[in-house]
C-alpha cells in the first residue's frame, strides 16, 4: 500500500507516520511537508533511512510542489497539513485560508485525477463551534466555527464533501478533539505550560480558566485514523474523542502537580477573542461502525507526556525559535 501523508513533520502527522511504520510494515509512506515553524524533521528521527519512508519538502498550496508529489502512484492520502494554532489565526487569517482551504482543494484536484482510493481529511471538533455545560456534538451537528482557524477547517470540510458528492470521490472526514503527546510544538497548551513551568515562569491562563476541552492521546488518534482508513465508509464523517473533558484550569493544576511546581505560577490573563467555552464529541458512530475506542488513561497519558518533555529538553530548546518566542511575548503581554 502506498500512502501520502501531508504535514507529516508536524505533531500528529509525525506520530501517525511512526505508528503506521510500526503497525503496517509493508506500507510505503511518502511525507510532504513545507517545514514551517511547527514542522520539524527531528520529529521523525530514526526513520529517515527506512526503505519504506520518503520525504518531499513541499507546500500543499503550491501547484508545482503538488504536481511533483503526484509524479508517483499512490493508493491513499491522509491530509494533516494545516495551520492549526487558533492564536496565530487571529493575526494571520490569510495564511490559514491559503493552506487549509486552497491547499486542500489543490490536493483534492490531483487526488481525483490520479484516482486515489481513499482521501482522509483530518479535521477538528472546533468546526462545530462552542457548547455550554451540556450536550455533545455528533456528526450531523451544524458547522458553526468561531475563529479564523476553525472557519478555514470547516471550509475545507465542506469542499471535501462537495468533491465526494459531485465527483463520487472517496473522501472521508475525521474530526478530533484536543491531542496531547510527544513531539507537540510548544505553542499548544500542554507543552507550553510544561516548558514554562520548568523555568518557573508564569503560566498565562485565558479568562477564568474554565473553558472545557476533551483530550485524546495522539496514539489513540492515530489508531482511529487507521481504522477509518481501512474500514471507514466513503463520504462519511467520524468524530474521534478521548472522553476526557477537563477545564483548562484543572489541566494546568495537574501539570503543575506532576512537575512538583506551585499553583502560584498560574497567571490569569485577558481572554482570547471568540474563545469557545466547551468542546465535547459524541463518538458513538466510530465505536459502533468501526469498533474503535480510546485506550489511553488520561492520567497515565499526561504523566507519560510530561516525562517525554522532561527527557527531551534539547528537542524543546531546538524547536523554540526566536520568532516563536517573539510572537508569544508580544501577544500574551497584550492580554496580561
Amino acid at each position: 500500500m502506498r500512502v501520502i501523508v501531508t504535514g507529516g513533520a508536524g505533531f500528529i502527522g509525525s506520530n501517525f507516520i511512526r505508528y503506521i511504520l510500526k503497525k503496517k510494515p509493508g506500507w510505503d509512506i511518502t511525507n510532504i511537508d513545507a517545514l514551517t515553524y511547527a514542522g520539524n524533521l527531528a520529529n521523525l528521527s530514526g526513520i529517515e533511512d527506512s526503505p519504506k519512508y520518503k520525504f518531499i519538502k513541499g507546500d500543499i498550496s503550491n501547484p508545482e510542489d503538488v504536481e511533483r508529489l503526484f509524479e508517483s502512484e499512490y493508493d491513499y492520502l491522509v491530509n494533516f497539513a494545516a495551520e492549526t494554532h487558533v492564536d496565530r489565526s487571529l493575526y494571520e487569517p490569510g495564511l490559514f485560508l491559503k493552506t487549509n482551504v486552497l491547499g486542500t482543494q489543490l490536493l483534492l484536484n490531483y487526488a481525483l485525477e490520479k484516482r486515489i482510493k481513499r482521501f482522509i481529511q483530518i479535521s477538528t471538533d472546533e468546526v462545530y463551534g462552542s457548547l455550554e455545560s451540556e450536550g455533545y456534538f455528533d456528526e450531523s451537528s451544524p458547522l458553526s466555527p468561531n475563529s479564523p482557524y476553525a472557519a478555514s477547517k470547516a471550509s475545507a470540510d465542506v469542499i471535501c464533501r462537495s468533491y465526494s458528492r459531485t465527483f463520487d470521490m472517496p473522501v472521508i472526514i475525521t474530526r478530533c478533539g484536543n491531542n496531547y503527546g510527544p513531539y507537540q510544538f510548544p505553542e499548544k497548551v500542554i507543552p507550553f505550560f510544561i516548558t514554562k513551568a520548568l523555568k518557573d515562569e508564569p503560566l498565562p491562563l485565558y479568562g477564568d480558566g474554565l473553558n472545557v476541552r476533551d483530550w485524546i492521546h495522539v496514539e489513540d488518534h492515530c489508531d482511529a485514523i487507521l481504522a477509518v482508513l481501512e474500514k471507514g465508509e466513503i463520504g462519511e464523517v467520524y468524530n474521534i474523542g478521548g472522553g476526557n473533558e477537563r477545564t483548562n484550569l484543572e489541566l494546568t493544576r495537574i501539570i503543575l502537580e506532576i512537575l512538583g511546581k506551585p499553583e502560584s505560577l498560574i497567571k490569569f490573563v485577558k481572554d482570547r477573542p471568540g474563545h469557545d467555552r466547551r468542546y465535547a464529541l459524541n463518538c458513538d458512530k466510530i465505536k459502533a461502525e468501526l469498533g474503535w475506542s480510546a485506550q489511553m488513561d488520561f492520567a497515565d497519558g499526561l504523566r507519560k507526556t510530561v516525562e517525554w518533555y522532561l527527557n527531551n529538553k534539547k528537542w524543546c530548546d531546538d524547536v523554540i525559535s526566536g520568532e516563536y518566542m517573539k510572537f508569544y511575548e508580544l501577544h500574551y503581554r497584550e492580554r496580561s
